[in-house]
């Protein structure tokens, strides 16, 4: 998979071609990189990028045609690399939210993504109106620029190519379930005299895994009770689910509580707490 990104600052990318798993994944040549500055699609000799908002305001804008000419380079430089012209991607605190299921589909259906990083006070309109595919968000916050979300788009969508990671590794993490993840725990047993869920040490698989099962219904039961929404309507939950939740709501006054394994068990809450 290719990566070309729009940035006025590409040496921030070294952290993701770099450094940990997507480093070696690109050292395997599951993905390259490109990365792309609108101040070199400039033609004054300030290389202006930017400019002050019609209708007067704060800060500044970046202008459409640094931008415009780069995704123009970005996209050449795709199609004689072999890959179709890639999605454009505005990384924007104003798109939609990103999600597990879309960073799974680009993983699985693109060869290459454009990903736009702005700064200043925003982006010409007509640029993101003219070539942007779409808008996306990593959450509901602002940052300064749209770079450390591009790395965050590059390194989620990596480690869904095929060969990034174990597959195993992949299919149990947070959301792919639709649920978060089961809390985790290693070596020693017992860390400041707290212990290791006994069913984690108990040999037994299925136990173990209806253990975790729990654990990820009652964590996203209380910190993400959209989750358990989405999950329902997916059909996802099967009855012995939808009978756990029902007896921790039953059990609380209508909420989850905050220790669930075994939920009669002093251990599971112990280990919750541990978490």
């Amino acid at each position: 998979m290719r990566f070309d990104v729009v940035t006025l600052f590409p040496e921030m990318f070294a952290a993701v071609s770099e450094h940990g798993i997507t480093r070696r994944a690109r050292e395997l040549g599951l993905w390259t990189m490109a990365t792309w500055s609108p101040r070199d699609f400039t033609s004054d000799r300030h290389r202006t990028v930017d400019d002050r908002p019609f209708g007067g305001g704060p800060g500044m804008v970046l202008m459409a045609e640094p931008l415009a000419a780069a995704v123009s380079a970005a996209g050449a430089a795709q199609r004689w690399a072999g890959h179709a012209t890639g999605t454009v991607v505005a990384l924007s605190a104003s798109g939609r939210r990103l999600t597990d299921a879309r960073v799974r589909q680009w993983a699985k259906e693109c060869g290459a993504l454009t990903l736009v990083c702005g700064r200043y006070e925003g982006i010409d309109q007509r640029f993101l109106d003219a070539l942007v595919d779409e808008e996306v968000s990593i959450g509901d916050f602002v940052l300064s620029g749209g770079e450390i979300a591009a790395m965050a788009v590059i390194d989620a969508v990596v480690r869904q190519l095929p060969g990034a990671l174990k597959i195993e590794s992949s299919a149990e993490e947070s959301f792919a379930t639709g649920l978060l993840d089961a809390p985790h725990f290693t070596r020693p047993e017992r860390w400041r005299e707290r212990p290791v869920p006994a069913a984690l040490l108990s040999g037994h698989h299925a136990q173990i895994d209806r253990w975790r099962r729990e654990q990820a219904l009652a964590k996203t039961a209380r910190e993400r009770p959209d989750l358990i929404a989405s999950a329902r309507a997916a059909g996802r939950l099967d009855e012995r689910d939808e009978k756990f939740l029902r007896d921790c709501a039953q059990g609380t006054g209508g909420t989850v509580p905050p220790a669930l394994g075994n939920p009669s068990s002093a251990a599971a809450k112990t280990a919750d707490n541990a978490a």
